[in-house]
């Protein structure tokens, strides 16, 4: 029982969680799975801070976009002024990668934020112009963090009306073409959150919908909007425009529902997050997640009647994760994302990012994962092969190297390695790393090692 436990530790801090620090599969060695337990808690994730302080919420990041777009405006062809403005706006951004980085790297509570970064890759937002990347970091707070263990049509409703994800969908300007807005003003129909709503975020691409559907969803949600840059209180804040919605009954997916105005888009949205083919996508997607690219189809099913027995009580989702024995098979399945691996290597070091912004956005792209910059919405990869190619193993070894030179814990290189993976470490990297030449060396073997690249 006793080597159970010490491999159950072990995994529960590097599968479930982000990586060990000094003392924490020690820590977990008593209960790992209350351990786990423990981290699962009604008022959701921990918010990022940056040196103790908030950070700023949507209204006042929409204040910094309309300072630059003045700045820019002023700026004219003078290109160093308007450099001096993007710089100025894109501080809010590092801040907020640094602030989300740095929690990553120090938090007690792993597998609260590894769930929490599931999620936010879920209902992706990406930074893919300036007014939406001044949103990426308070959809995450605001939209996405409190709600983790809730209810998952309440996330979603979260999820689906903030102006992060209002903007990154353009939504916000969508226009039944029989609305008072769409007649007037010739605005027209953009199907994008309908869409990614129902092949994304909820019943998945095999449920059965047609584009009929779709289009009907679209309609539903034509009102669903934001205050803009001079909208007073309401800047930077979902709002429902009734001149925009357009009118009468939809059938979606086999459901009519009547003429309600901004509530119709709610009700749809209600259904499809209770629909069982959620369930299923929600289920398959935490399983790949965690355990393995093809997950072992009892897992799947826990989770998804878990999902569906508690009506997407996601908290009690995540105790079936935990409870699940498929969950903590030893065969380590899952290559770390860049992300992933970043996060582990400071965790291992006891460190988190000390020298400036660049310290982590620069390895990131460079390894293929740019903060808040995922290329489509359905966000990053989960499969080991879409981070296995080799030139991208040689990138990691770079980092690894280089970060090991400035940040190598000065403990004993085998001590170092057994706190980091405990029953994990194989007699080859344990040999490999109380052979090396040096500390920095000892710790880039560690950081390569295949136990510690995988999960």
């Amino acid at each position: 029982m006793a080597a159970n436990r010490d491999l159950d530790a072990a995994i529960a801090v590097t599968r479930f969680g982000l990586g060990a620090r000094p003392g924490e599969i020690a820590e977990a060695k008593a209960d790992p799975r209350g351990w786990l337990h423990s981290q699962v808690i009604a008022r959701g994730a921990d918010q990022p801070t940056l040196n103790g302080a908030a950070l700023p919420g949507m209204r006042e990041r929409f204040d910094g976009f309309k300072t630059y777009q003045v700045a820019v405006r002023n700026a004219g062809a003078d290109m160093d002024a308007r450099k001096a403005a993007a710089q100025s706006l894109n501080a809010g951004n590092v801040d907020e990668m640094l602030a989300r980085f740095q929690l990553a790297s120090t938090t007690p509570a792993g597998f609260r934020e590894r769930w929490t970064l599931f999620w936010a890759n879920h209902f992706t937002v990406a930074a893919k112009a300036p007014q939406v990347a001044i949103a990426t970091g308070p959809f995450e707070r605001e939209a996405i963090r409190p709600h983790v263990f809730g209810r998952f049509e309440t996330l979603l409703g979260a999820a689906s009306r903030h102006p992060g994800m209002l903007l990154y969908l353009d939504q916000a300007q969508s226009a039944g073409p029989d609305s008072q807005a769409g007649r007037n003003r010739k605005l027209g129909l953009n199907e994008n959150l309908a869409r990614e709503i129902m092949e994304l975020h909820t019943v998945g691409a095999d449920a059965g919908y047609t584009q009929a559907d779709v289009t009907e969803f679209a309609r539903a949600l034509t009102g669903w909007s934001m205050g803009g840059l001079n909208a007073g209180a309401d800047q930077g804040a979902y709002i429902y425009r009734a001149v925009m919605h357009e009118p009468g009954p939809r059938q979606i997916m086999g459901r009519r529902y009547g003429d309600g105005q901004e509530e119709q888009g709610a009700k749809v949205l209600a259904d499809l997050a209770n629909h069982p083919a959620t369930a299923a996508h929600i289920a398959r997607k935490l399983a790949i997640h965690f355990v393995a690219d093809e997950p072992p189809p009892p897992l799947t099913a826990r989770l998804e009647k878990a999902f569906r027995d508690s009506r997407g009580d996601l908290a009690m989702v995540a105790e079936a994760l935990i409870a699940a024995p498929e969950a903590w098979d030893p065969a380590q399945a899952k290559l770390k994302t860049p992300y992933e691996f970043l996060v582990s290597g400071y965790r291992a070091a006891a460190a988190a990012p000390s020298v400036g912004p660049r310290e982590v956005a620069q390895p990131l792209t460079l390894l293929g994962q740019r903060p808040f910059g995922a290329p489509q919405p359905n966000g990053w990869s989960d499969l080991t092969a879409d981070w296995a190619a080799p030139d991208a193993i040689v990138k990691r070894l770079g980092w690894a190297r280089a970060f090991s030179a400035r940040y190598a814990p000065m403990d004993p290189p085998v001590e170092v390695a057994d706190a980091a993976l405990g029953a994990q470490l194989s007699t080859a990297t344990h040999t490999a790393v109380s052979r090396a030449e040096s500390r920095d060396e000892a710790f880039a073997l560690l950081l390569m090692s295949p136990e510690f690249q995988r999960r």
